[in-house]
C-alpha cells in the first residue's frame, strides 16, 4: 500500500509513511469489507459514509505536517484510522464524530494500535466552540466553507478541508498567520462526502 498507492501520491514525508505503516489499516474496515482494506477506493462504513482511501488519508497527514508538540484536532472519526495515525505524529489528538456508534467503533479499533491514545468523542462539530488547535482534519467535505474551523486554530496552526461540491472538490491547506489573518492553498482536486450538518451549497435558479 505504501509503495504502491501513497508514495505514488507524493507522499514521502518519513514520519507519515512510518505512522501510516504502524497502524493495520485492516483493523479499521468493517468486517464486511475487509479485503478491500488496501484498495485504492472508499469504504463503506456506514450512515451513508466512507472510509477515505489511503493515499487520501496520507495526503491528510502530510498536509498537517505534525509535530511532537502539536495538539490536533480530526473532525469525523469514522472508523478511527486517521485519528491513530495522527495521534502517533501529534502530542495530543481529539477526534469528535456525530455517529455514537462510530465513535464506540472507533474506540475499539484504537486497541488495534501500540501506542495510539487520541480521545474519541461523540460531539457535534457545529455544537458548541472546537477549542484551539494546532492541526485540524476535517474529513468531510464542507460544500460552504465554514469559519468555525479556522477559528479553532492557534497562531502558526494547519487545518485540511476538502471544500466545494461534486463532481469536483477542492482539498485545500489553510494556515493561521496572525489573530485575524489565514492564508488558504489550494492542494488537489477530489470528491468527499460533505460532514454531516455542514450548510449545503445555494442552488442556482434559473
Amino acid at each position: 500500500m505504501v509503495d504502491q498507492q501513497i508514495r505514488t501520491w507524493q507522499v514521502l514525508d518519513a514520519r507519515v509513511l512510518d505512522a501510516v505503516s504502524q497502524v493495520p489499516r485492516e483493523a479499521f474496515v468493517p468486517a464486511a469489507y475487509r479485503e478491500l482494506a488496501f484498495a485504492d477506493a472508499p469504504i463503506p462504513i456506514g450512515h451513508g459514509e466512507h472510509m477515505l482511501a489511503p493515499k487520501l488519508q496520507a495526503r491528510i497527514l502530510q498536509a498537517l505536517s505534525l509535530t511532537a508538540a502539536d495538539r490536533a484536532l480530526e473532525v469525523g472519526t469514522g472508523t478511527g484510522y486517521l485519528a491513530a495515525c495522527m495521534s502517533l505524529l501529534a502530542a495530543e489528538t481529539t477526534s469528535i464524530d456525530i455517529h455514537a456508534d462510530f465513535v464506540a467503533a472507533a474506540a475499539l479499533n484504537i486497541h488495534a494500535v501500540a501506542g495510539a491514545r487520541p480521545h474519541i468523542l461523540e460531539r457535534d462539530a457545529f455544537g458548541a466552540p472546537l477549542g484551539e488547535y494546532d492541526a485540524i482534519a476535517v474529513t468531510g467535505s464542507l460544500p460552504v466553507y465554514d469559519n468555525r474551523f479556522q477559528q479553532a486554530l492557534r497562531v502558526g496552526g494547519r487545518m485540511f478541508a476538502v471544500v466545494g461540491s461534486a463532481p469536483v472538490m477542492d482539498a485545500i491547506l489553510v494556515r493561521r498567520v496572525g489573530p485575524s489573518e489565514w492564508i488558504r492553498e489550494s492542494l488537489f482536486e477530489t470528491v468527499v462526502e460533505p460532514l454531516t450538518g455542514a450548510a449545503a451549497a445555494p442552488k442556482f435558479v434559473f
